[in-house]
């Protein structure tokens, strides 16, 4: 799965935008939401609810959601960004 959108500014924060970016990626990757919570290793369910901003993730998950859709991230403190 190679795609052109390898980075991108995720907001941790929000329920909401989390949920977003995650939709975003997984359908730039061709995945649905069955095959993404296969391979992360937690139920479709979780997928849709988080995807909809009804589910938050633990940092652990979130990492892992990212690893299975191949977005490198990068944690930066806000307060150093200026």
């Amino acid at each position: 799965m190679e795609s052109e959108i390898r980075y991108a500014f995720v907001n941790l924060s929000g329920a909401s935008q989390f949920g977003e970016a995650v939709r975003r990626f997984r359908k730039l990757r061709g995945l649905t939401q069955q095959q993404l919570a296969d391979l992360a290793g937690c139920s479709i369910m979780y997928v849709s609810q988080l995807e909809r901003g009804k589910e938050t993730a633990e940092l652990g998950r979130a990492l892992r959601l990212l690893d299975v859709l191949e977005v490198d991230i990068s944690f930066t403190d806000r307060k150093q960004r200026g």
